[in-house]
């Protein structure tokens, strides 16, 4: 901004995304007792088919070899490729089902307090049942592999007096037979993964061993599950303090950085940007104007080579304050030339046309428009009709013409959005 977050949604109103030649570069980045569950038989979990082709399938009996070393290697694989805790954990519960030939399988986790475990994992028309009880830790059988972080095999149900039968009757699934195998990850309980029902013979120890490895590569995509968030809490939380200040160091500032990100979002979705673009053009609404915050800094503006701040530098102080952050790579082109003109007499690179990022060019227009906002005064038309004439006034000279039509229409059919 040449002259101004509340914290709102980035997802803008779609237009039809009829844009899609228009792009920008980027980097390629429980109560009582019972633990097991009643589980109805599925091949089916979270709504997503699994591929018959995904593993060998196994005969009854002894573990095949085979067919248990391609089965870890691709869940393993799957853990470097994915970020879909629940896709992975759907994944790892149908291969105990196929290697340990069972009936069905479940993932509890550890609440929050440590006292209890949830069904993370639980498929069938009772999964959903299922989900909305918890079970304490030290009641029932897998209550009791989690208090003890011991895995337990039961081969009559009906003679161990831990299994209460609680989630059976809840679900109308019947639990015969179940491996129970506590899941943790350095030192720290994350849950308890089972098996149920042998379909032929009984479980052995090898079949605990079995089920214990995959318990430990769902025990690494949980806990990878919960470092990522935790970065991602982190992340904005950091993100608003940036906001803050930046808000702050003008009064003409306060609501603009939220305000830009929300029009330029709407603009994203209807030219098609994917999800890595759209929060590219989300980061870089919100910290464009942090150059600003360098005028006042001495080591800041030594850093980049300035020894007297003018308005036109902006845009580069931004970028040489958030270059350094690998997540906001993108954000730097769309920051850097957000004041160039579709003509080419913008700054600072003078580029024209289809040169200027497809961020920038919309990211430059909504902050034309911010500028009417802060500088029109409150005589004249409404500030929504001055921005549609301020929009077809620089149609093809300061604007995109694609970007124009665009944000008018946005403007018309949905003056709200900015």
């Amino acid at each position: 901004m040449r002259h101004g977050l509340r914290r709102d949604d980035p997802h803008g109103p779609g237009l039809e995304a009829r844009h899609a030649h228009h792009r920008h570069g980027r980097p390629r980045e429980g109560e009582d007792g019972h633990d097991d569950r009643a589980r109805s038989p599925r091949r089916r979990r979270g709504g997503q088919e699994m591929s018959d082709t995904e593993s060998p399938t196994l005969a009854p009996g002894k573990p095949n070899d085979t067919a248990t070393a391609l089965e870890l290697f691709s869940i393993a694989g799957s853990l470097s490729s994915t970020l879909d805790l629940d896709y992975l954990l759907e994944k790892i519960g149908l291969a105990a089902e196929r290697l340990l030939d069972s009936e069905a399988s479940s993932i509890m986790l550890v609440t929050d307090d440590k006292k209890s475990l949830y069904f993370k994992v639980a498929g069938g028309e009772a999964g959903a049942k299922l989900k909305k009880l918890t079970l304490p830790i030290g009641q029932g059988i897998a209550g009791w592999v989690a208090e003890h972080r011991k895995p337990e095999v039961v081969v009559d149900t009906t003679k161990d007096p831990r299994f209460a039968g609680r989630f059976d009757k809840a679900s109308g699934f019947v639990t015969r037979s179940l491996i129970a195998v506590p899941m943790v990850f350095r030192g720290e309980l994350v849950g308890v993964a089972e098996v149920l029902n042998k379909r032929e013979g009984q479980y052995t120890q090898e079949h605990v061993t079995l089920l214990s490895s995959l318990a430990n590569l769902a025990s690494i995509a949980i806990t990878n599950a919960r470092i990522l968030q935790d970065q991602k809490n982190f992340f904005s939380h950091i993100l608003e303090l940036i906001v803050a200040a930046i808000e702050s160091s003008r009064p003409t500032f306060m609501g603009h950085p939220h305000r830009t990100s929300r029009f330029a979002c709407a603009l994203a979705r209807a030219f098609g940007m994917d999800e890595y673009e759209y929060r590219m053009i989300y980061y870089a609404s919100l910290l464009h104007d942090i150059g600003y915050l360098a005028f006042r800094n001495s080591r800041l503006l030594t850093d980049a080579g300035i020894s007297t701040p003018v308005e036109e530098q902006h845009p580069l102080l931004s970028v040489k304050m958030l270059e350094g952050i690998r997540m906001l790579e993108g954000t730097l082109p769309i920051i850097r030339h957000h004041h160039e003109n579709f003509d080419g007499t913008g700054f600072p690179g003078k580029l024209k046309g289809d040169q200027i990022p497809l961020g920038a060019r919309i990211l430059g227009l909504v902050e034309t428009l911010e500028e009417i906002r802060l500088t029109g005064g409150l005589d004249g038309p409404p500030l929504v009709q001055r921005a549609v004439q301020e929009i077809k006034a620089g149609r093809g000279t300061r604007f995109d013409p694609d970007v124009a039509d665009t944000a008018a229409e946005l403007l018309s059919t949905q003056p709200g959005i900015w």
